[in-house]
């Protein structure tokens, strides 16, 4: 992990099944971010409201967070390699079907289909690529994490690009490569051996019970309110060209990446990751009052700032999910994952409605306060969040059965 070649196990020097499953797992994690830069776009050419269209992310993110009790026991039943081309083939349709809405309820309705099947993707996909990869987990963890950095990154830009030409072509371009991703995994991916014990729906709602996982998962859930204001609600009161919109998104994902994959790291072997955890969220918080108090110029730069605290919080959290509880990774991560998900998809449902409630400054004093909470969190519930992860063995996601949905 030190080197992005180190040898034959480096993280360039992969089987052509590592690469073709995270090549479609840059393209889901785009489609997180891809409306971002269209949102006013979208807005105007349905005559929809704020609020209206940020239900694009209600929808989508409530039913991945449901999906996260059945992602499980999909794949413990029938497979690693069918679960992911199911999970594409639902967002391959869904997503073009939303290009083609004629109504903000219709496209609204698709995308809760895509991201049912987003969920089903992205929840096996880490697991997959530590399968598969060569030389260990370490260096297809990197992969992954660099995987979901690029794609987030890269949404808001293919966004903006086919936006700019209409509202409805980044939908049809998202359908087309996870099109390309579902022939490229068919291909060059074979079956991986399914775990020996089935998932059970209820086996996430279970492992909730550990004090540790059930603080991680709350302590998430105000952080995600934070991180998907400033996602879905930013772009309205920046009030930018899907260009402009996209390319502060853009350097915001890039900050992402960097901060997830190498600075959050090393600043966790420095401070430790509970220090670094709250200490990162405070800065978050104060980083979206500026947002939300500042004038344009202050905004831009506070929202690209965002993406380096919102890189160093998902991959601390990320590690305390799959290593506080003793759980089996996949149920941990799908309990963990149920419970911050919700906030992924009330922030951009409140947020407008905040604004339209009160003005245009309280969504974000709202979005700091949570984010004050997560850290609070943190520091009443830092004993049951340390444990001894680090002294227990290593445990590969083969091991665990597939289902890690990380960031």
């Amino acid at each position: 992990m030190d080197s992005f070649d180190a040898g034959a196990g480096g993280i360039l020097r992969q089987p052509k099944a590592v690469w073709a499953t995270a090549g479609a797992s840059v393209v889901a994690f785009m489609g997180i971010g891809l409306v971002d830069p269209i949102l006013p776009s979208i807005a105007q050419g349905l005559h929809a409201t704020p609020s209206q269209v940020s239900l694009l992310f209600t929808s989508y993110f409530l039913i991945t967070a449901v999906a996260m009790l059945l992602t499980g026991f999909v794949s413990s039943r029938i497979g690693g390699r069918k679960t992911l081309l199911l999970g594409l083939a639902f967002v391959i349709v869904f997503a073009a079907l939303a290009g083609t809405s004629g109504s903000v309820g219709q496209l609204v309705g698709f995308r809760a289909g895509w991201g049912l099947g987003n969920a089903l993707f992205v929840s096996t996909a880490l697991a997959v690529i530590v399968g598969a990869a060569a030389g260990g987990s370490a260096a297809a963890i990197l992969l992954y994490e660099s995987a979901l950095g690029l794609g987030m990154a890269c949404g808001p830009l293919l966004g903006a690009l086919l936006g700019n030409i209409s509202w409805r072509y980044p939908f049809f371009g998202t359908a087309t490569l996870m099109a390309i991703g579902f022939l490229c995994i068919t291909a060059f991916l074979k079956e991986q051996p399914k775990p020996a014990r089935k998932t059970s729906i209820l086996d996430p709602i279970k492992a909730l019970g550990h004090g540790g996982l059930a603080s991680a998962a709350v302590s998430a859930f105000f952080y995600n309110y934070t991180f998907f204001t400033v996602l879905a609600f930013t772009p309205f009161v920046l009030d930018m060209t899907p260009y402009r919109s996209g390319s502060v998104f853009f350097a915001w994902g890039l900050l992402l990446a960097v901060f997830s994959v190498i600075v959050a790291p090393r600043m966790q072997a420095r401070f430790g990751s509970l220090k670094v955890l709250g200490g990162s969220l405070l800065l978050l918080a104060a980083d979206v009052l500026v947002l939300g108090y500042g004038d344009h110029t202050t905004a831009v730069v506070c929202t690209i700032l965002s993406g380096a605290f919102i890189g160093v919080n998902n991959t601390v959290y990320t590690e305390l999910a799959l290593g506080v509880s003793d759980a089996p990774r996949p149920v941990a991560s799908a309990g963990y994952n149920f419970v911050r998900w919700f906030a992924a998809a009330a922030a951009p449902y409140f947020a407008p409605k905040i604004e339209e409630w009160t003005d245009i400054h309280i969504p974000f004093v709202v979005a700091a306060v949570t984010a004050v909470l997560g850290a609070a969190v943190v520091l009443v519930r830092r004993r049951a969040l340390t444990h001894e992860a680090e002294e227990l063995e290593p445990r590969h996601a083969s091991e665990d059965g597939v289902g890690v949905f990380a960031n």
